[in-house]
């Protein structure tokens, strides 16, 4: 019995002694061993690190208006387990849905979402519709759902189910001002394209934290230590962009972008004296705030990063290098046409040419063979390509916008050197190396590297802190032949045979040069596909802004003179309100050929027709009323329109569908385009002058309509055939079945005058 006892005395000792060496060691372990691990996780759990997230920098014009800003926003978060136990998910389904445009099956399937094992998910947030919304849609959510204030309480999940976190979202408050400039922010938070890539990390500033320690119960631990780094915002980016010059490219391409449906349009206002880009706009574009909206095509910046075949813009070189050598004599003759260089005749776009004429006049009437004998023959094609080089083609301007090509200079027969003297053949230049070049001859032969960033400012105190001053590239050629450069263009705007007199503004000093060029279809140069550019600056004694417009492929109905309604028309657009705005005082006295005082269109739409006539009257402009109706719905041009005391003001008075096209003879083809697009049909356009005839295209859908052009002179006589030939067809549709298939002649001899009476077109 003794040993029975002492055996289980021993055996409990043991199994004690057993315990606390276990226990000890554990002690050990806790303490010594891993005892610094162990705090390391305990502070985890006391502490409470809050991330302070920076507020974006934002990105101003030149003038401190803002293009780019950060702002509040809210994303919607569901606790499906809360919801699942409020029993409400039906309810909050339906009103998100109202608000956010969300299918209510998709929000089901996010309110009730479940992890892999099985369990209701405590957190999910409802994409895309949900994500980063307006200040405004969460106020609505939270009214509906009735969340606790603040609206962004955490709680909210938990006793509602609902949650609208706040973060930071990116404001556009100018729309699609200057998008390919700026670039956007995307929906997953990173900066895509334009400045908000290339300056990111200046922009996106610097994350603060804030640390404290709280018990599992959320509770501060007494004497708990924190820790506090504030948020370093991002910096401010000034821009040399002006808000209203921008908004003058951007309204001129649109408008234009919708006339002559062209692949694309580029255009880009810059200061010759400091290289900074006041405006740079390509059509067609997005807004940033809504990229997802935008085709895939509306992203491209035109301006730097695509290149074409210059045509007659590139003449600028070989004008100022043969200028600089003293090789162009303005007085000197050639005999116009075409020339033979090799095995190729090179030719003008008349190719018949203008008989023998000087050179100024080849300049004036933009002549290929002109500019072949000076650049080639003259100038020789080693220092031509050396001329090429100083005005910067081939090479990026450095300008400070991601994604610029360098162009492209290739010369692998001597008759590219040849062709390159007018812009075609071994070369391909973007548009802003084209006014850089135009720009270092306004600025006396100094080229400025292009710039569209100011300055970097504070964004608390609004002081620069870093400024980009303008940067001289190299001087290109001599003040002085810079000077005569400019006088020489001047010509080709103010010359009767000029081929950029459709860009002259009364009052002002304009130089500039149009260019034309074929595009480069399968390995053949197309004649029905263009490059339409107008390049130029002002006012040509003192010049305070250059500006190039460029149109890819605008449909110009078969007739590239037509080019010179496209590039240049906008030209003056843009430059007329930009010259106003900068307040350049007009200092031409007397009137430019061709040049009409303007006056805004009054805006007679929804008044009835008797009194909108008494108007229109009253203001001494020509009108016609199109339709039979009593009033007023749509007039073309638009009320506010500036217009010619010449131009006519369309009324109509039926709805467009069903309606004949009016009568368009005698009417220049630019004003008879506008009415066809006003009426939304297509036309087909013969010749080139002004309308003799026109003729409905059977069969086609939507309408088409043929018009025969014919030059001013020949205009009388033409009309008195079309009026014939319709006589005759009268007669035969009287006499018998007229043809079925023939075409229904629409011309006649007569119209509509502003009292109803008939009588003959005069020009217009």
């Amino acid at each position: 019995m003794t040993k029975k006892v002492k055996l289980r005395t021993i055996l409990i000792g043991g199994l004690f002694t057993l315990f606390f060496i276990v226990l000890i060691g554990k002690i050990y372990w806790v303490q010594v061993v891993n005892a610094s691990w162990l705090v390391g996780q305990a502070q985890v759990m006391w502490e409470r690190n809050k991330v302070l997230q920076p507020v974006r920098g934002s990105i101003v014009d030149r003038h401190n208006q803002v293009l780019a800003e950060d702002g509040p926003s809210y994303t919607v978060v569901v606790n499906p387990k809360v919801i699942d136990s409020l029993k409400n998910a039906s309810e909050i389904v339906k009103t998100l849905s109202s608000i956010l445009n969300k299918p209510e099956s998709e929000l089901m399937e996010l309110v009730t979402k479940r992890r892999d094992d099985g369990t209701l998910m405590p957190w999910v947030e409802v994409r895309s519709e949900g994500w980063k919304i307006d200040a405004e849609i969460a106020d609505k959510i939270a009214k509906e759902l009735k969340l606790d204030e603040p609206i962004n309480n955490q709680s909210n999940l938990y006793t509602h189910g609902v949650y609208l976190e706040e973060s930071q979202k990116r404001y556009y408050p100018a729309g699609g001002l200057a998008a390919h400039v700026l670039g956007y922010f995307d929906k997953n938070g990173k900066a895509v394209m334009g400045l908000e890539s290339s300056f990111d990390e200046l922009l996106k500033g610097k994350p603060g934290h804030i640390i404290t320690e709280k018990d599992r119960m959320g509770y501060e631990l007494p004497d708990a230590k924190a820790s506090y780094e504030p948020a370093e915002d991002g910096k401010t980016l000034q821009l040399t962009i002006d808000r209203n010059i921008q908004s003058y490219l951007e309204t001129a391409l649109d408008r234009a972008y919708e006339e002559w449906k062209p692949k694309s349009m580029t255009a880009i206002a810059m200061d010759p004296k400091t290289g900074e880009i006041l405006g740079l706009a390509n059509a067609p574009s997005f807004n940033p705030a809504k990229y997802w909206e935008a085709k895939p095509e509306s992203f491209r910046n035109h301006a730097i990063a695509s290149q074409y075949e210059p045509g007659s813009t590139f003449k600028l070189v070989t004008l100022a290098g043969t200028i600089e050598e003293g090789l162009f004599d303005p007085n000197d003759t050639f005999k116009s046409g075409s020339i033979k260089v090799y095995d190729r005749t090179l030719s003008d776009h008349n190719v018949k040419g203008w008989g023998t004429i000087n050179y100024l006049k080849g300049l004036v009437r933009s002549s290929n063979v002109a500019f072949v004998k000076l650049g080639y023959e003259k100038l020789k094609p080693e220092r031509l390509k050396q001329y090429i080089a100083k005005f910067g083609f081939g090479e990026r301007t450095g300008i400070d916008i991601p994604g610029e090509i360098p162009g492209l200079i290739r010369f692998q027969y001597p008759v590219d050197y040849a062709t390159a003297t007018y812009g075609q053949g071994g070369v391909s230049v973007t548009a802003l190396q084209q006014i850089a070049a135009y720009s270092a001859i306004a600025n006396g032969g100094r080229m400025m590297q292009p710039h569209v960033v100011k300055a970097v400012l504070d964004p608390k105190t609004n002081e620069p802190i870093e400024t980009f001053a303008p940067k001289e590239v190299r001087q290109v050629v001599s003040e002085a032949t810079a000077h005569k450069v400019t006088e020489y263009l001047e010509q080709v705007i103010v010359d009767p045979d000029g081929t950029g007199k459709n860009a002259a503004i009364e009052g002002y000093r304009i130089a500039g040069k149009t260019g034309t060029a074929q595009k480069v279809i399968d390995g053949s140069y197309s004649t029905e596909k263009w490059v339409i550019t107008f390049a130029g600056y002002a006012p040509a004694e003192d010049p305070r802004i250059a500006v190039i417009v460029l149109a890819d492929e605008p449909e110009l109905h078969g007739n590239y003179h037509n080019g010179g309604l496209v590039a240049p028309v906008i030209f003056k657009e843009i430059m007329s309100q930009s010259l106003r705005y900068l307040n350049v005082t007009a200092t031409v006295k007397q009137e430019l050929s061709g040049v009409d005082k303007k006056t805004a269109a009054p805006d007679v739409v929804s008044r009835p027709v008797a009194d909108a006539k008494k108007t229109l009257g009253d203001a001494k402009l020509k009108y016609d009323v199109l339709g039979k109706g009593g009033t007023v719905l749509a007039q073309l041009p638009a009320g506010g329109t500036e217009i010619s005391p010449n131009q006519r003001i369309y009324l109509l008075t039926e709805q467009k569908e069903g309606m004949d096209l009016p009568n368009l003879q005698g009417k220049s083809l630019r004003d008879a385009l506008a009415v066809c697009s006003f009426m939304k049909v297509s036309c087909q356009v013969n010749g080139e002058g002004y309308v003799a005839s026109q003729a409905v295209v059977p069969g086609g859908e939507p309408q088409t309509v043929a018009l025969q052009l014919v030059p001013w002179n020949e205009l009388e006589k033409a009309k008195a055939e079309a009026a014939k030939t319709a006589a005759n067809a009268n007669a035969a549709g009287n006499a018998g079945k007229a043809d079925t298939g023939a075409a229904k002649t629409q011309s006649s001899t007569t119209s509509k005058t502003d009292n109803g009476k008939a009588k003959t077109d005069k020009k217009p």
